[in-house]
C-alpha cells in the first residue's frame, strides 16, 4: 500500500537535497517521479527544486489554487511524487495527495519546514503532521551543537524579528535553524564570550 511520508526538518538541514537524490533513485532504476515545488518559491527560479550544494531539477510549480491529484492524474504514469516546500501546502491539497496515495497507489513523499519563525505550524506542515503515514525527522544542529528544531529570521544588521508575515520567501541569509533554548533566547549565532579560549 502506497504511503503518505512528511520529511520535516528546520532550515538548511538538507530537505531538497534528500528529495533529489529521492527523485534520481527512482530514475536510476527506470521509474518515473513527479516533482512539485511551489511557485511563490522562486529562488531557484519557477519550477525548478534547488539544493545549497548545488544540486538542481525542473519541477511543476503549483499554486494553492492546484489540484495535486488531479496534476499527478494529467502526468500520466508516475511512480512516485516528491513536493518540496510542502510547508506551502494547502490543507485541501494535503488531502489530494493522500488521495494519491491511497486511490492511485502511488507514494508520496513531501518534504517541508514544520514551523515558521515565530514557532507556529504552517498550514500544510499541521495537515501533514495529522494525516501523513509516517513522519521522518531530518536533523540539523545550532550554533551550541544542540539539535536545531526552530527557526528565526533576522533582518540585514543581523537583528532578530519576532514579527512580520508568516511567508517571506529567503535563504541563508534571513533565517537561522536553533535549538529551541537559543529560539527562545533569540540568539541566532554564536556569542563571542561562548567561544573556548585558545591556549597561549
Amino acid at each position: 500500500m502506497a504511503k503518505l511520508y512528511f520529511y520535516y526538518s528546520s532550515m538548511n538541514a538538507g530537505k531538497s537535497t534528500t528529495l533529489l537524490q529521492s527523485a534520481h533513485n527512482y530514475r536510476e532504476r527506470g521509474l518515473a517521479p513527479l516533482l512539485f515545488t511551489p511557485q511563490l518559491d522562486n529562488r531557484a527560479g519557477e519550477g525548478r527544486i534547488a539544493s545549497r550544494i548545488g544540486l538542481d531539477a525542473k519541477a511543476r510549480a503549483f499554486t494553492p489554487a492546484d489540484d495535486l491529484h488531479q496534476l499527478t492524474v494529467a502526468a500520466g504514469a508516475i511512480d512516485c511524487v516528491l513536493i518540496d516546500e510542502a510547508q506551502f501546502l494547502t490543507r485541501a491539497q494535503v488531502y489530494q495527495l493522500g488521495e494519491v496515495a491511497d486511490r492511485l497507489g502511488i507514494p508520496v513523499l513531501a518534504y517541508g519546514l514544520r514551523t515558521d519563525f515565530q514557532g507556529n505550524l504552517f498550514e500544510g506542515s499541521q495537515h501533514l503532521l495529522a494525516w501523513a503515514d509516517k513522519l521522518i525527522e531530518i536533523k540539523t544542529i545550532c550554533h551550541c551543537g544542540r539539535k536545531a528544531t526552530m527557526v528565526l529570521r533576522t533582518d540585514e544588521a543581523g537583528n532578530v524579528l519576532r514579527e512580520g508575515e508568516q511567508v517571506e520567501i529567503g535563504g541563508n541569509e534571513r533565517y537561522t535553524s536553533v535549538c529551541r533554548k537559543h529560539f527562545k533566547e533569540g540568539m541566532a549565532a554564536k556569542q563571542s564570550g561562548d567561544l573556548p579560549l585558545e591556549d597561549s
